[in-house]
């Protein structure tokens, strides 16, 4: 890869924050005679800082890939570093893809790599946690044999958003035989998708809560109109006109599924709000890749579920009103 050809293009570009280039790989990871087969990530110290959000996350050690000691540096992951029963100062042996491969070849022992733990960050993620470590890039070059090529280049920009918008207009201009642009979206799709499907099942899930409460009005004002048909006899023989009937009817259904649309709305902002300020609802970080349930306040979610609420109340009043216009005037009062 063409670092400088990268990064001037890159540069064109407002929304990119930062670029940091990078060689990874899979690697087997022994410590106290633990192993654990993970990602190893080299980067660069300097141009990571605008990339990476590692030094605000680390919890132990520092954010250190570089000093005057003979051993490199690493940083790892707080489950890999359980996993592994390691601490700040501990040492951990690596072992890349290619060393095991060559070991096989010629039956000898694997060429290992000593690192250093450093720091061992936090990110409350556990897949990145127990999957990540990180070290300089000239170390994972060594490692995996590149030479002085880079095998990528991270970038992160000023909103996520405009990354389906910078990945298009990059893949229009770098060679697409040469280089391959993804965006976070690409990396986790599966996950998306089912997001996204879960998203439209709430919506559907809400939509059915709200027509049965819609049932429950037009029950109530079904019962309203066998209770006032008297009434409403008497207004017919006094000549009102049938669209001021359904207009009774009508504001009465909308005024009640209005009222419990902004009632809901307010309740429903107000819960959210304790659990993303609160995290009312706590997850198992052992077991989940967060330790609350996330939430995001999107008003347009309240816009489509409260008119699906509205208009279910107004389908829902029209029954009732047009019931109340075929009740029968002479019947309606001839015990008044």
């Amino acid at each position: 890869i063409n670092l400088d050809e990268i990064s001037s293009t890159l540069q064109k570009f407002s929304e990119v924050k930062g670029i940091s280039s990078f060689v990874s790989g899979k690697v087997l990871a022994n410590s106290a005679g633990l192993n654990q087969v993970i990602n190893l990530k080299g980067i660069d110290s300097e141009s990571s800082k605008s990339v990476y959000d590692i030094e605000p996350n680390i919890i132990m050690g520092k954010n250190s890939l570089y000093d005057s000691s003979s051993i490199p540096k690493i940083i790892i992951g707080l489950r890999l570093a359980d996993r592994l029963q390691s601490l700040v100062g501990d040492t951990i042996t690596i072992i890349s893809p290619a060393g095991i491969e060559n070991a096989l070849i010629h039956f000898s022992v694997p060429t290992v790599q000593k690192f250093v733990v450093s720091g061992i960050y936090s990110s409350n993620n556990n897949e990145y946690d127990a999957q990540y470590i990180f070290c300089s890039i000239k170390e994972a070059q060594k490692l995996f044999k590149y030479g002085k090529e880079i095998q990528g280049v991270d970038v992160r920009l000023n909103s996520m958003y405009s990354s389906f918008e910078i990945q298009e207009k990059l893949r229009n201009i770098l060679d697409s035989k040469s280089y391959a642009v993804y965006t976070w979206y690409d990396f986790h799709k599966e996950l998306y998708t089912v997001m996204q499907i879960e998203r439209w099942t709430a919506y559907i899930i809400l939509s059915l809560i709200i027509a049965v409460a819609c049932f429950n009005i037009l029950g109530s004002l079904s019962m309203t109109v066998i209770e006032k048909r008297r009434d409403i006899g008497i207004l017919r023989a006094m000549g009102i006109r049938e669209s001021s009937i359904i207009k009774i009817f009508m504001y009465e259904g909308i005024l009640i599924g209005a009222a419990g649309t902004i009632l809901g709305s307010f309740l429903g902002y107000f819960i959210c709000f304790l659990q993303i300020k609160y995290k009312l609802y706590s997850l198992d970080p052992a077991q989940y890749k967060i330790d609350s349930l996330p939430l995001e306040i999107q008003g347009s979610d309240f816009l489509f579920i409260a008119g699906i609420s509205m208009l279910l109340s107004f389908f829902a009043s029209l029954y009732p009103a047009r019931k109340a216009l075929k009740v029968n005037i002479i019947d309606a009062i001839k015990w008044e």
